[in-house]
């Protein structure tokens, strides 16, 4: 019955979330529609250059206020420093101020509440008004027992795992704070989700880089188009190395 209920959501969060910036390319051991890492795309880790990228050398405190309630996130940097530091420059930035969430998801079950799309469509991303490109940044996943994260490679189902031999530090239980993504690896920007249940099926695949440790029931009561009143940073902007 476990493995039926998982199964079952795993298909439900394929079929749900189909398009843009998403949880994506999920797969079902019934049927064909597995997303596999091409090795070409693997590549892509070593071109990348880290400096390119705000990093949190150390963890953070954010305060995203929704609907007039405060939710307060802890930031990871210490396990997820590139995902980190993107969204406390985006929260500094004041880019996810109004923003909607554009994607709830919570019947049958609980699944995500997503937002931090700037055009609230599920297809935007942060535009950088110096490069007038968006920045996309790497997968970062960080495996127990591993000095640094691994980059640019899905290390759950999508990268043909059906088991973990090493655990995920930041794994999605109930209250984590991931970055959304389409099926290439490196296609993260500005959406996030927060997890409303726990979905072991999505560690390795997808980067959590922080909790909610205050105010999940502000989170539980979001509907699709709510708003992101304000989000500011309460604590440890100075570990925010640009």
């Amino acid at each position: 019955m476990r493995n039926l209920k998982k199964r079952w959501l795993t298909t439900l969060a394929c079929l749900i979330l189909v398009s843009g910036f998403m949880i994506s390319g999920c797969s079902n051991a019934d049927s064909n529609s597995e997303t596999v890492v091409n090795p070409n795309e693997n590549q892509q880790v070593s071109q990348l250059n880290m400096d390119n990228y705000p990093r949190l050398e150390g963890n953070a405190v954010v305060e995203m206020t929704i609907n007039g309630s405060p939710v307060t996130i802890e930031v990871k940097g210490e396990n997820a420093p590139i995902t980190a530091g993107n969204f406390v420059d985006l929260v500094q930035r004041g880019f996810y101020d109004g923003l909607t969430f554009h994607r709830v998801v919570k019947d049958p079950q609980p699944f995500v509440a997503q937002g931090g799309d700037p055009q609230g469509t599920g297809m935007g991303g942060f535009v950088d008004p110096q490069t007038k490109q968006e920045r996309r940044i790497p997968l970062e996943i960080k495996l127990e027992g591993d000095e640094n994260p691994t980059y640019s490679k899905a290390l759950g189902q999508q990268g043909n795992r059906t088991a973990m031999s090493q655990p995920v530090v930041l794994k999605h239980e109930r209250g984590a704070v991931a970055m959304a993504r389409s099926g290439m690896p490196d296609s993260a920007s500005s959406q996030f989700y927060f997890a409303l249940s726990d979905l072991e099926f999505l560690n390795g695949d997808y980067a959590v880089f922080g909790e909610v440790t205050d105010g999940m029931d502000v989170v539980d009561g979001i509907k699709q188009g709510d708003r992101i009143d304000s989000a500011k940073v309460v604590s440890g902007l100075e570990n925010l190395k640009k």
